[in-house]
């Protein structure tokens, strides 16, 4: 019998990597003038040292950080609408956890985050995490007072329009996985596969959702529609490195 593939819920993410997302931030976030900037984000002299504890924890990482880049005026703004910026117990060598959570926050809709089982929880997070839960309200209305300023129907509006065309692009492009034959064979990735709920198709224009196709021209490599990838990435099968993301 097949099992139905639920849709996944985003609650947050472990201590760890809100740690290394701020670190990644803290070198690449935008320096403004000193007569600017209104938020500090403390020394950026040296490169922080970042340890991941797996492959899905860079990337989510990564991701965290870029996205935080990406709408870090809007994040600033944000912050400083809502008061919740400047906190004199927050130090400014901690603004970027304070601007990677917040944009994660708001990714929430500003629900509260899950604690993971057997996470090792770090002072830093939890205290920021709560700070910001406590303000959610009129961090919330903050950002709805930006979009109705910018006349944003959501925070992708606020993305350069180059930006933001390039990433709705990159978005609809299918998502390919290599088999990691060392570790598993192609039928038992399609049995693993479709215990989960997928249907193969001959080809991505019979993509419908929970679906996939084998490559046409390379057999070991397996493409299924942009909107499972984050789905794909929490599989069993990518977590033991037998699906690979290209």
């Amino acid at each position: 019998e097949k099992r139905a593939v639920t849709q996944i819920e985003k609650n947050g993410y472990p201590d760890s990597i809100y740690i290394n997302a701020a670190k990644i931030f803290q070198g690449i976030h935008t320096e403004k003038s000193e007569d600017k900037s209104q938020v500090r984000y403390g020394d950026n002299s040296e490169s922080p040292m970042v340890a991941f504890k797996d492959e899905h924890s860079r990337r989510a990482s990564y991701e965290l950080a870029f996205n935080a880049l990406k709408y870090q005026d809007l994040l600033e703004e944000i912050l400083l609408d809502s008061k919740a910026y400047p906190c004199y117990s927050i130090p400014d060598e901690l603004t970027s956890l304070l601007v990677v959570m917040l944009y994660d926050l708001q990714d929430r809709k500003f629900r509260k985050r899950k604690i993971f089982a057997e996470e090792e929880l770090v002072a830093e997070v939890q205290e920021i995490g709560d700070y910001l839960y406590s303000y959610r309200t009129k961090l919330a209305a903050a950002l709805a007072r930006c979009r109705i300023k910018y006349d944003a129907l959501s925070i992708e509006y606020f993305l350069p329009e180059t930006v933001w065309k390039q990433e709705q692009r990159a978005s609809a492009l299918p998502v390919c996985f290599w088999i990691n034959t060392l570790k598993i064979s192609l039928e038992d990735v399609i049995r693993d596969l479709e215990m989960k709920g997928f249907t193969k198709v001959e080809s991505v224009s019979d993509f419908d959702h929970y679906t996939y196709a084998v490559d046409q021209h390379c057999h070991d490599v397996l493409v299924f529609p942009s909107c499972l990838r984050e789905e794909l990435l929490n599989l069993d099968l990518f977590a033991d490195y037998k699906l690979l993301l290209q």
